[in-house]
């Protein structure tokens, strides 16, 4: 938590309370937060959100998580993951909302969700297959609500499970927690990775750095991407932010295969475990709100 005698997260050397503090806006003509919006857009594609548009997306976010829970709460052995698509599908319908992952992308994706299963490390496409005792789920739900987009997923265990799938979907879990526990203005970007592959590694697990995390709100993908391995890249975080954290953690090695028939089935090359938990989160002027507040 920033505190009002410490460093500006901006980079100028002044106290917070002289600088971004958020009064301080009322105390002059110029606001140094548009320069900022301007600098980070045209520098990083980055789009620092105005409170009207947090506003939005927190709604979208919420509806999200909501929608996370419920199908989650299906989720049990005998149940289809096309049966838990389609609870979520009717959902997000009657909430006036849109499934964000159905007809996105080349080719189009099938589904409204996403239920990548075991071995999957994600975009599994909802199907005929049972839950069995024993499986590990990922489950990820992104909604278009009133114009705003909001991102999370969980995973869910089917009964007992193996030591393997155990591990990962506990590494998972703390790995985002790790990641989230840095999280404020004036870090870097490249602290986000870096916290979740200490621990990732600390346990013999293995992040994946094919896939990352990314801005999202006004788009269903927007900028920066989040890598969720150790990585250079020195963006300053800065409040307006938002984006999603959303660590793939392998029990093998990190390297994914997407399947060539399907072009969106991401599975692990050894054939081991996958796990992943995502949260959408906000930088605010003090550290951060996640947006995402599904039960765990």
């Amino acid at each position: 938590m920033i505190k009002r005698n410490d460093n500006c997260w901006c980079g100028s050397g002044k106290k917070w309370k002289q600088c971004h503090y958020p009064s301080q806006g009322a105390l002059s003509q110029h606001d140094p937060k548009n320069d900022l919006k301007n600098e980070y857009l045209k520098k990083y594609g980055i789009i620092l959100k105005t409170p009207e548009q947090i506003t939005g997306i927190r709604a979208s976010c919420h509806l999200a998580a909501e929608i996370l829970d419920q199908v989650v709460s299906m989720a049990k052995a005998g149940i289809t993951t096309l049966e838990l698509n389609d609870f979520a599908h009717k959902l997000h319908l009657d909430a006036g909302a849109i499934p964000a992952p159905l007809h996105y992308g080349q080719p189009p994706f099938p589904k409204s969700i996403c239920t990548s299963l075991n071995e999957v490390i994600c975009h599994g496409i909802p199907d005929k297959t049972p839950l069995h005792e024993g499986d590990i789920l990922n489950i990820d739900v992104s909604c278009l609500y009133k114009g705003y987009y909001g991102d999370c997923s969980k995973m869910v265990v089917i009964g007992q499970t193996t030591p393997e799938r155990q591990l990962v979907v506990d590494v998972a879990y703390q790995c985002l927690i790790n990641a989230i526990a840095v999280v404020r203005p004036g870090i870097q970007l490249s602290d986000i990775g870096a916290a979740i592959e200490d621990y990732a590694h600390s346990k013999g697990c293995s992040v994946v750095n094919q896939f990352v995390g990314h801005g999202v709100g006004v788009a269903f993908h927007e900028g920066p991407q989040i890598p969720h391995f150790r990585n250079t890249m020195r963006i300053t975080l800065v409040p307006g932010m938002t984006f999603t954290i959303e660590p793939m953690i392998n029990a093998g090695v990190r390297e994914a295969v997407v399947d060539q028939t399907d072009k969106w089935t991401a599975r692990t090359r050894d054939g081991k475990a996958s796990a992943q938990w995502e949260h959408t989160l906000l930088i605010t002027d003090e550290g951060h709100e996640i947006l995402t507040p599904w039960k765990r």
